[in-house]
């Protein structure tokens, strides 16, 4: 929409989830905010387990319907939090999480931006294409 929106608030206003382990925020040049989220596959496991929704592998489990739907009845609720321009309008799941050796964060813990858009460029993509 023109007006540049901070990530890392809004991130960590996901983090507070305990489904959410990583979130990465994406909306620079682009027409709305999106984001990248890496569940906690931990409660994850817990909440399938609850739910009687198998869990087989991340990549598997995050393909099954109720755990998306699930997914965005969190983004729907931290988003009327947020300002409109900061709201996630489309997000993706992602089944690996982000860490230093896999060069995705730098030694504070910090993300890696341009290495992660440049890894899931296809998915970034597919979320701003109509």
């Amino acid at each position: 929409g023109g007006k540049y929106v901070a990530p890392q608030p809004i991130e960590n206003t996901f983090k507070e989830s305990f489904l959410v382990e990583q979130m990465m925020v994406i909306g620079d040049a682009k027409k709305f905010v999106s984001a990248l989220i890496v569940p906690s596959f931990q409660h994850l496991k817990s909440w399938c387990d609850q739910h009687q929704v198998p869990f087989v592998s991340n990549t598997e489990v995050l393909k099954n319907p109720k755990i998306i739907a699930r997914y965005q009845e969190l983004v729907n609720d931290k988003n009327k939090h947020l300002g409109h321009t900061e709201q996630i309008k489309r997000f993706h799941l992602v089944p690996e999480e982000w860490t230093v050796q896999g060069g995705q964060l730098t030694p504070t813990m910090k993300l890696k931006r341009k290495v992660i858009v440049e890894r899931y460029k296809s998915l970034i993509e597919e979320m701003y294409f109509d």
